[in-house]
């Protein structure tokens, strides 16, 4: 079987379908699992979420202990923040794909510095909840696996 994908969420995604609609829309985080495992067919997914900073380095050294295929990670507001994301995800041996939901280059200035972007393989803005399933095709073809 081919090694996961982790998809990595970071903090108050697990608000969404209720938290600033008119940026992130109506679709909750299991909506959202739910289409990932559907992208990803049999492809085997580690879908996490976590508020803590600790918590989302942990997720990040699981996957590369699970030796992970690949990694998509929102980092939400740790994106513009966290070195020690950074740094974990610096270890990562495998391919990343950082998303977002929203276009953060549209947004307040202090949502268009991306600390995680230095070191992603591709970034993924602006698609809406349906940039997780396009984060997976890429990530089959960035690893070699036709969608």
């Amino acid at each position: 079987m081919a090694a996961a994908f982790h998809i990595l969420n970071g903090p108050n995604l697990n608000r969404l379908g209720t938290r600033e609609p008119e940026i992130y829309g109506h679709t909750s985080l299991a909506d959202i699992e739910t289409m990932c495992r559907e992208a990803a067919g049999d492809r085997a997914i580690v879908f996490r979420q976590s508020n803590a900073e600790h918590e989302i380095i942990g997720f990040i050294h699981d996957a590369i202990d699970d030796k992970a295929a690949g990694i998509v990670i929102n980092p939400a507001a740790y994106t513009f923040t966290s070195i020690a994301i950074l740094d974990a995800l610096k270890m990562a041996p495998c391919p990343i794909i950082e998303l977002h939901i929203s276009n953060i280059h549209r947004r307040e200035a202090i949502y268009h510095h991306s600390l995680v972007s230095k070191i992603a393989t591709a970034v993924i803005a602006g698609l809406g909840p349906e940039g997780y399933a396009v984060a997976i095709g890429a990530m089959d073809r960035i690893v070699g696996r036709p969608a």
